[in-house]
């Protein structure tokens, strides 16, 4: 169980690429949620630094609720893979198999070789038509609560990284274990998403990258390989 928690925050510290392509919109608009006055005033360094404080504050507040979604999603699909292996007789060998290939099929979909998994994500995209007009009630962005609802919904967002995650959770065998992967796969991506909304743009600049997104997906693949042909044995 430790190995799959610290796979899954390995998973998305790698994936973080990909994460500042689909939730970077929404971090910037929460560090540009505050009145305009009050923005960048070199000439006044304490509301400077009151300025930059909030500024972390709300992405801060936006990803704790981003990673309580994915954790209470990681829950439902491991109490989910929880049932059919106890109830219906599905070998948690079988699912973690399932997981395997999805990692291959993840770093594949991340270095943009294969993108199999973007027809995974239309799924998805049927249940956040429906949650994504809620988010129009929580613009602008200005407090620490609209944050942490935004975070909530934004949890929900069709994400071939996450999906692949979700697999793990699956195969994890009950609830807590579930809710536990994702809540690691959230910390990984969170070092992305917060350093870039404190303007660390070189750090951004490294991880949307080709060289660096490429490289990253290989190492997927390979751990994917290697997930899948442990998953094998078990089974076989």
């Amino acid at each position: 169980m430790n190995i799959d928690l610290f796979s899954a925050f390995i998973i998305g510290l790698l994936g973080s690429g990909h994460c500042i392509g689909m939730c970077g919109g929404i971090t910037t608009m929460l560090t540009s949620a505050l009145p305009r006055e009050n923005l960048l005033d070199s000439a006044s360094p304490a509301k400077y630094s009151l300025n930059k404080y909030s500024n972390i504050r709300l992405a801060a507040c936006y990803n704790f609720g981003r990673i309580t979604s994915y954790a209470f999603i990681g829950a439902i699909v491991g109490f989910t893979g929880s049932i059919a292996a106890k109830n219906i007789g599905v070998p948690l060998a079988g699912l973690r198999l399932l997981a395997g290939i999805f990692l291959i099929l993840l770093g594949l979909y991340l270095g943009q070789w294969l993108m199999w998994l973007s027809k995974v994500e239309r799924i998805g995209k049927i249940l956040w038509k429906t949650i994504s007009p809620y988010s129009k009630k929580l613009i602008p962005v200005n407090s620490p609560q609209k944050a942490i609802g935004l975070g909530l919904l934004w949890g929900w967002l069709p994400c071939g990284l996450v999906y692949s995650t979700l697999t793990w959770s699956l195969a994890s065998g009950n609830a807590l274990s579930g809710a536990a992967i994702m809540a690691c796969f959230g910390l990984g991506t969170l070092p992305a998403l917060m350093t870039m909304s404190i303007g660390a743009v070189k750090f951004k600049e490294l991880v949307i990258q080709p060289l660096f997104r490429k490289t990253m997906a290989i190492c997927i693949i390979f751990y994917g390989i290697y997930s899948t042909f442990v998953a094998y044995s078990l089974l076989f």
